[in-house]
Parts: C-alpha cells; sequence; structure tokens
C-alpha cells in the first residue's frame, strides 16, 4: 500500500472558493502524497447545449454519442483542467495537467450498454506516468478520458468517478476520496455514515439514491473491493478528515 490519496473532485465542487486553498494546504503537508482526477459534467452539458445537442444520462452516466467526443474534449482535458491547474500553481503547487489519453495511461474497452455510446468501462491503469510525477513532488489533475483498449484512434468518455477508483487501485492508495457539494449519501432525510456494497444495493433498489450518487456509490464499492483502504464520500470537509461524509466498506462488520 503506498501512501498516495487519490481525491475525485466533482464539477460542482469546482467551483467552490475554498477548494484551492483547501488542496494547496493538502499538498504542501506532503507534497507527492496527492492525484486529483476531476469531473466538468456541468460544463460538458451546457456545451452540449450550446451545440443543440440534449444531454442524456443513464444510471448516473452520460451517453456520449461520437460528435460529443470533440466537447468532452474541450472541457474535460481543456477548459476544466487548465483552469483548476493554473488556480493551484498561483497557489503554490507543484500541479500538472494529463488526460488519460496521455501515454494511453487509462485504457478501456466500451460499456456493455450500448446505449451509452461512446463510454468506456473496465478501466486498466498504467500507472507509471502517475508515479514518476508523484515521486518528483508533483500534483496530477488528471482528466477522465480513455485510450480505447481495441485500438481506435478516438477516445473514450470515462465516468470520473470510475476513473479515480481504477487510478486509486492501481497506485494502492491508501484513501480515495469522493468530493462534491454534498455532503454525504442520504437515504432519505437520514445521511448514512456507513455503507457497504449491499446497502448501496438496498439504497439503489428503493430509489433513495439514484443518478450521479448512484454512479459514486458504484465506483467507490468497486474500488473498495479492489483493496482501497479507506473511501469516503462527502464534501471538501473530507480533506481534513475522512472519517466525514459516508464511509464505504467491504461489509458492515468492517466498519
Amino acid at each position: 500500500m503506498s501512501n498516495t490519496v487519490v481525491v475525485k473532485l466533482g464539477g460542482r465542487a469546482q467551483h467552490d472558493a475554498s477548494l484551492v486553498p483547501a488542496l494547496a494546504q493538502r499538498w504542501k503537508r506532503a507534497p507527492g502524497t496527492l492525484c486529483i482526477v476531476h469531473g466538468g459534467g456541468d460544463e460538458v452539458s451546457a456545451l452540449q447545449r450550446l451545440m443543440g445537442h440534449e444531454p442524456r444520462f443513464s444510471g448516473g452516466r452520460r451517453v456520449t454519442a461520437p460528435q460529443d467526443l470533440e466537447l468532452l474534449r474541450m472541457v474535460l482535458s481543456g477548459s476544466a483542467n487548465k483552469r483548476l491547474v493554473s488556480a493551484l500553481v498561483a497557489a503554490g503547487v507543484a500541479a500538472v495537467g494529463v488526460s488519460g489519453e496521455d501515454a494511453g495511461f487509462i485504457r478501456a474497452s466500451l460499456a456493455e450498454k450500448g446505449e451509452l455510446g461512446r463510454v468506456g468501462s473496465h478501466c486498466k491503469v498504467d500507472a507509471r506516468l502517475l508515479r514518476l510525477l508523484l515521486e518528483d513532488g508533483f500534483l496530477p489533475v488528471v482528466s477522465p478520458l480513455a485510450a480505447d483498449a481495441a485500438g481506435g484512434s478516438e477516445p473514450l468518455n470515462v465516468n470520473g468517478d470510475d476513473a479515480a477508483a481504477a487510478i486509486a487501485s492501481a497506485l494502492a492508495s491508501a484513501e480515495l476520496l469522493f468530493i462534491s457539494d454534498v455532503p454525504a449519501v442520504r437515504d432519505g432525510d437520514a445521511p448514512v455514515s456507513v455503507i457497504d456494497a449491499a446497502g448501496a444495493a438496498e439504497l439503489a433498489a428503493s430509489g433513495a439514491v439514484q443518478g450521479g450518487m448512484l454512479a459514486k456509490l458504484d465506483a467507490a464499492c468497486a474500488a473498495v473491493r479492489a483493496g482501497v483502504c479507506r473511501v469516503s464520500i462527502g464534501s471538501l470537509a473530507l480533506l481534513d478528515d475522512s472519517t466525514q461524509g459516508t464511509q464505504v466498506v467491504p461489509s458492515r462488520s468492517a466498519a
């Protein structure tokens, strides 16, 4: 197990004014131990609408038509990635923006659900590039696009939560933090402090968890199964205390 912490940032969390100072403070405490994976869903949706394409989702994952790929590159590997990197650099952090397409370090296969279009699943991460950056004290900021494992020249859109789980597994990370604008998984009005795969399935079946949170829980459970020691879902408070929010565990007895 490494001491690396992977942080997945939801699109809305990226617009929180306290995000960059909190990330900079965390990185400066232990340079070379932090890796960020970011989304940008709201920006992608806004650009799709400007281009006359109505965004569609299935199970919390974006349906990606071939014509959407350039829009995703523009937002995820372009504006969203470079805006975050620039803000971190201005805060004194040695941040480096990379896409999963770079050196093909994230490879994925077309998702089994054909209606998702150019969406990747079963991510395989070659962590050498990330390790080189981390060992030299840099902060990788990852855009979750992937090379096509089948050898195609066009990328695949990978849900950012799925990409973060695969990266945390490949780095044998100590922690994986899913940070969004929601402080915890909720069952109705009640926050859930600890959950396992069985509990996540129950919440999904009851309709208490849907959309993006359902995708986040799926990815969190996958990370736990892959051996990531601590997986937490919550707000920016996780950067200071990863026991906040919802802890995802192998089984309730493991709590």
